[in-house]
């Protein structure tokens, strides 16, 4: 397929191949809502859509590409669906490095997922949130049992493997107490690079009870940064945490690695299994469909007037955040966090939480800044 050129080639894709199917059962999770939202009984993605996809983003003329697999629980499509895919990358590819990862629960991870993970160097991210205790307070199988344990067993496996593995935490009004323990049970377990996601998600016109309140994030991601400045050894981080590094980019004077921290998002496309194209993992909604790469090739849909709309979005900050002295590193945060809450009147849920965040660690994160930027500057002996 030779396409035509377009001024943005799609670099970035998150590809959701069961759609919102899942085999566990999350109180706070915000895409089973999307079950309702397509006509098709079985959530999965046909071989038409996966080869066009993967045609699409082969043909460009670029020297990266990146293919995150989510859900639901990608997993539930099956390991001969995602050999096919690596399949497919091969005999469409042009020499491209393709960096593949694959967000999952863990149920479904067995020697066989291991192999293949490691072999083909998949980054699979790992939905742990803590101890049993915290995991387990909301992330049950449809049984109403916990499934910490075969997270665990999942993360034992796939690091008995060689595979690299992320571990991805949800921060909610339970989990949000418990900073200290969360990080030493996450390094205990080998699981040294980490990302925490907020949660807040909206419950008729109020926000559902299992959102984290912002003073409350506040004061967990204040904790969480002076544990993870504790395990520096001779100033150099022992362990990862994203949104962390990503801020002490952006002090350093780099294009931030998370696109919350941007001042334009809409830099990936999100596919879902009936080749429906969306301007983000949060908008997977009618008014964000953008087409679908049957009909419409996915840089022609990257490029569209719709996609360049919703990057803007996030630029349309109220009055208090402009004139907000953290604003140029927050940039107001998440556009769906300045929309989940309704009473805020367009500010982020979690303003109050970055500020008391930036008024703690600003000095540190500036501190860090310049001595990396002067180590690059030493001459080499």
């Amino acid at each position: 397929m030779n396409l035509p050129f377009f001024r943005r080639p799609v670099t970035e894709v998150l590809v959701k191949p069961a759609g919102a199917d899942c085999n566990l059962d999350c109180e706070y999770c915000f895409y089973i809502d999307k079950l309702r939202q397509f006509p098709i009984r079985t959530n999965r993605m046909s071989d038409e859509v996966l080869e066009a996809m993967i045609q699409q983003l082969m043909s460009q003329n670029v020297p990266q590409l990146s293919v995150g697999w989510q859900g639901g629980e990608p997993t539930l499509m099956g390991l001969p669906f995602y050999r096919k895919a690596v399949d497919l990358t091969a005999r469409h590819g042009r020499g491209q490095s393709v960096s593949n990862g694959l967000q999952t629960n863990g149920m479904l991870i067995d020697h066989e997922w291991a192999k293949f993970f490691r072999d083909y160097h998949f980054l699979v991210g790992l939905s742990i949130d803590g101890p049993e205790h915290i995991h387990d307070h909301y992330r049950k199988n449809r049984g109403g049992h916990g499934s910490w344990s075969k997270a665990l067993d999942a993360s034992k496996l796939l690091q008995d493997h060689g595979v690299e593995v992320n571990v991805l935490s949800v921060v909610n009004n339970y989990s949000v107490q418990f900073p200290d323990e969360i990080y030493a049970f996450h390094r205990s377990q080998g699981l040294n690079f980490m990302q925490f996601i907020p949660c807040v998600e909206k419950a008729g016109g109020s926000v559902a009870n299992f959102s984290v309140d912002a003073a409350s994030y506040g004061e967990f991601l204040k904790r969480l940064f002076d544990l993870w400045l504790a395990d520096f050894v001779d100033r150099v981080p022992t362990t990862s945490i994203r949104w962390f590094e990503a801020l002490l980019f952006k002090y350093a004077g780099f294009a931030p690695t998370e696109c919350t921290l941007l001042e334009k998002c809409g830099k990936y496309l999100v596919i879902e299994h009936t080749g429906d194209v969306f301007a983000c993992d949060f908008f997977v909604e009618p008014e964000w469909n953008l087409g679908n790469l049957l009909e419409t090739p996915l840089p022609q849909l990257f490029n569209s007037g719709q996609q360049t709309d919703f990057g803007r979005l996030k630029a349309y900050l109220p009055a208090e955040c402009r004139s907000c002295e953290w604003k140029a590193w927050c940039r107001g945060g998440c556009t769906k966090d300045r929309l989940r809450n309704p009473s805020l009147d367009g500010r982020n849920h979690f303003c109050e939480a970055y500020k008391l965040f930036f008024a703690h660690a600003d000095s540190k994160l500036r501190n860090l800044a310049d001595e990396w930027k002067r180590k690059q500057h030493e001459p080499i002996y």
